[in-house]
């Protein structure tokens, strides 16, 4: 299986989705979404983007150029009324190291908190 086959196998999975469901979804038949996920052919420039689109991901995600899902556009989405992500991201990057060393371990905590709430 290709990183792009992996990553669109991992995608549909989290989404709950069947390759047949996926298929439907997106007017393809089931076989071509499984040659895409097993390696056998890859999808031309348009469908790839049908699927980052589909999957709200970036194609550099897709393709393995980065590990980043998300499309720029989620930068300018607001996590309070006052800080959109974008402005996170450049407070976080203007702290030094232990700084965001202190965050790191703030999120991770707070990660743990969450699990344990959920039960997992």
């Amino acid at each position: 299986m290709t990183e792009l086959g992996t990553r669109l196998a991992n995608l549909r999975t989290e989404k709950g989705l069947t390759q047949k469901k996926l298929a439907s979804l997106l007017n393809m038949s089931g076989g071509t979404i499984s040659n895409y996920e097993n390696g056998v052919h890859s999808p031309d420039p348009n469908t790839l983007c049908r699927l980052a689109d589909f999957y709200c991901v970036t194609t550099d995600y897709l393709l393995g150029r980065t590990n980043y899902r998300y499309p720029p556009d989620v930068l300018k989405e607001y996590v309070t009324t006052d800080f959109t992500i974008q402005n996170m991201v450049n407070i976080i990057l203007s702290w030094d190291p232990a700084s965001r060393n202190a965050l790191i371990k703030y999120v991770n905590y707070l990660n743990q908190e969450a699990k344990s709430e959920k039960g997992g």
